[in-house]
This record gives structure tokens, sequence and C-alpha cells, in this order.
């Protein structure tokens, strides 16, 4: 299903280079531009939430902290750890 979406000029003009680019199509790019956006949105919604709860129960904090460093741990992938 398609629909139409107003967009400005510049807007199109940078789809249009992006797509040229990329050797794709400017419904592509847009596609993949709004699944970036959408998953960006809900890794800083997750990080508020994680600063919230560092913030409202340092005990809860300390919690996920544990867990997060024993899971690291586990993983030996070798990479650094991930906790802020």
């Amino acid at each position: 299903m398609s629909s139409t979406v107003r967009i400005s000029e510049n807007g199109r003009r940078v789809l249009a280079e992006l797509a040229s680019e990329t050797d794709s199509n400017m419904t592509a790019i847009l596609d993949e531009a709004l699944e970036n956006y959408r998953r960006q949105r809900l890794l800083a919604k997750a990080a508020a939430a994680y600063q919230a709860l560092a913030a409202e129960d340092s005990s809860a904090d300390a919690g996920y902290r544990a867990e997060v460093t024993a899971l690291d741990a586990a993983c030996c992938d070798g990479l650094d750890s991930y906790l802020p």
C-alpha cells in the first residue's frame, strides 16, 4: 500500500541525492530513515528510564548495574563494558 506524503522541496532533494548515492530509491531511503528514527527514539526513552531509575532508587540502580556487570563478564567478547 502506498500513500502520498507532503515533504519540503529540500527534503525531496535530499532523498533524491541519497537514493542516487546509494543506488536505491527514495521510498527505501525514507523507510530506512524512519526505522532508524524509531529506534533512536526507543533507545532515548530507555536511557531516560534508566536515568530516572538511578535518580529515584539507588538500590535498584545498583542491582541493575551488578546484573549488567555479571552478564558482561559472561559474554567473553573482549569488549569494554557498556555501562555509563
